[in-house]
């Protein structure tokens, strides 16, 4: 798979993949983004996107997700394999693809580590 693929067998599309995620309740944030994650038993990681109507008209939570999905696009290998993430965007702040990134890479693994921790103990 060329590294700058993002096919969409490495998305979350389904309620109940969603539901899944936010049921295991181990979630992390910062200024731009809430992640939620859970173990997948996956070679890759998987991305789902939720944006709210707080963030603004259809354009607006667009534009979001696409650059949320980019962002992912792009820093996919630097993350932590094997999880099923949910990103929800900060309304309140308007981030770059930049930011995005970082958040997403601090977060994820912070997560990681913490679902590792979780599953040892």
């Amino acid at each position: 798979m060329n590294q700058f693929e993002f096919p969409r067998t490495n998305r979350i599309r389904s309620k109940q993949d969603f539901a899944e995620v936010y049921s295991a309740k181990q979630r992390a944030g910062d200024k731009h983004l809430l992640l939620f994650a859970i173990t997948n038993h996956l070679e890759r990681s998987r991305l789902g996107v939720s944006v709210s109507k707080k963030n603004g008209n259809a354009i607006k939570r667009a534009r979001k997700k696409r650059i949320i999905r980019e962002a992912f696009r792009l820093v996919q290998y630097q993350l932590p394999r094997g999880l099923d993430l949910v990103v929800i965007p900060r309304p309140e702040v308007e981030a770059d693809l930049k930011q995005y990134q970082h958040s997403l890479k601090q977060l994820s693994q912070k997560l990681s580590r913490r679902l590792e921790h979780k599953q040892s103990g």
